[in-house]
């Protein structure tokens, strides 16, 4: 490939940010991908499948995706108006209430999302939200621990996609629920720091409908190759505001119909 070279330069940067302790971020990628030439975005995902090839190739086990940018506002913050994917692998997931060790985020925010577990495998090209729910063995209450390599979070679009799409750690909960028990769209979200509420939503705030976001991601995953598959998890986008964690931290998020999940990071 006549930019592999140029992109593994950029997926090295991130890695050695990824990988350094203490914690030295990088400098945004946006530039450097805009000009190797072709389609910047495709380019961008490429860097994302170096450094997750990276993982697996150290052990590391694939098991679903992340869906980003859910949010209208932060859609426009970044000035897209489409959400982006990436990869979550065994490495990246923290039981309920588990000590997560601070120095494995990078600049971390939380955020309470739905998780979809799927029990079939979503592979065609156009799926409704009948195949989604059909497909879905259970929904779980997560927490996402986004993170970004690129300091000071001064990211855009190619940015945010290249670094596994602000991709960090997560929690689940441990009471699945099927979907015909919740209300999606109306569940209310409580997420609060040492008993302190920070974040409030609903399911609303991911696209008008979570399942309306798991479709998405079902439709690009399948034309990109990489169809969804029974067992994988799903990320589906955030309820509500994130929020910036330091150490000590605990968060807890009540999704209604759910219950409730925890996360806890080390001094």
């Amino acid at each position: 490939m006549a930019h592999q070279q140029p992109l593994q330069g950029i997926a090295d940067a991130l890695w050695q940010a990824h990988a350094s302790r203490p914690f030295s971020p990088a400098l945004p990628v946006r530039e450097a991908i805009a000009e190797i030439g072709g389609i910047a975005l495709d380019n961008a995902y490429r860097v994302q499948q170096i450094n997750i090839a990276r993982q697996v190739a150290a052990g590391a086990r694939r098991v679903g995706r992340k869906i980003g940018l859910t949010s209208k506002t932060v859609q426009a913050q970044l000035g897209v108006d489409t959400p982006d994917f990436g990869t979550l692998l065994d490495t990246m997931a923290y039981g309920d209430g588990e000590e997560i060790p601070f120095a494995r985020a990078h600049q971390p925010k939380v955020e309470a999302e739905i998780a979809l577990v799927l029990q079939r495998d979503l592979p065609h090209a156009r799926h409704t939200v009948a195949d989604i729910i059909g497909a879905t063995a259970y929904a779980l209450p997560a927490l996402e621990i986004v993170g970004s390599r690129i300091a000071n979070w001064n990211i855009r679009l190619l940015d945010t996609v290249a670094d596994n799409a602000s991709g960090g750690l997560f929690v689940l909960g441990t009471r699945p629920a099927g979907l015909h028990a919740l209300d999606l769209v109306r569940c209310g979200m409580c997420m609060e720091r040492g008993g302190e509420q920070v974040s409030v939503g609903a399911g609303a705030a991911c696209l008008g409908n979570p399942l309306n976001a798991a479709v998405w991601l079902a439709d690009t995953m399948a034309r990109a190759g990489e169809p969804l598959q029974a067992g994988d998890i799903v990320l589906t986008g955030a309820l509500g505001p994130m929020v910036a964690a330091a150490p000590g931290d605990v968060f807890t998020a009540r999704i209604e119909g759910l219950g409730e999940v925890r996360a806890a990071f080390s001094q």
